[in-house]
């Protein structure tokens, strides 16, 4: 029988930002949810700072890259990778985007813009921008009018996640829960 949730998800930034640790907590996240899911990752690893794009799709695929022009939804840690993989984002999708209040997102779609390095650096662990976009784009899609806009998962499924693969490193589990709920708590703009 065929999965009813069918997402794709496209996961943009740069070498060190976390991009395949949100990858691999969304995917497990699916898992756990008994959805088949799909990822692969194509990165400048051997280059800290090169681009890390890491396609993921839950549902009844054959393969595991998105197509441009397909993907239901972008979380994009380094606002200057919008430009780059916007056109992967379907009529109608959406991207939260890590930027600032004066960049300006030019793309097709619904774009949710969060200041996740100051709201990281608040937390006390830089490196966790990822986990503030991830939060944040649980909380915002959660609130989008229609099935569309959707996450298959919800905050609730990603801190099972981490709590079942951090439960041995209880101070890496406290930073990640915190960054997780910082990103979701951030108050979402006024919806149309």
């Amino acid at each position: 029988m065929a999965s009813p949730v069918r997402q794709q998800l496209l996961i943009s930034g740069v070498g060190g930002q976390g991009v395949l640790f949100v990858t691999r907590l969304l995917a497990e996240a699916a898992i756990a949810k008994g959805l088949p899911v799909f990822t692969c990752e194509t990165h400048g690893m051997a280059q800290r700072g090169g681009t890390v794009v890491s396609h993921l799709k839950v549902g009844d695929y054959h393969s595991p890259l998105v197509r441009a022009g397909q993907a239901d939804g972008l979380l994009v840690l380094k606002s200057e990778n919008l430009a780059q993989h916007g056109a992967f984002m379907k009529s109608g999708g959406w991207a939260v985007v890590n930027a600032g209040p004066e960049e300006t997102c030019d793309v097709r779609g619904t774009v949710f813009a969060i200041e996740a390095d100051r709201l990281a650096q608040a937390t006390g662990n830089v490196k966790s921008l990822n986990l503030v976009v991830l939060g944040y784009a649980l909380s915002v899609a959660g609130k989008m009018k229609g099935k569309a806009g959707r996450l298959f998962c919800t905050l609730a499924d990603i801190e099972r996640t981490i709590k079942k693969s951090f439960k041995a490193k209880p101070e890496q589990l406290s930073v990640f829960l915190n960054a997780i709920r910082t990103g979701y708590h951030v108050k979402p703009p006024s919806w149309p």
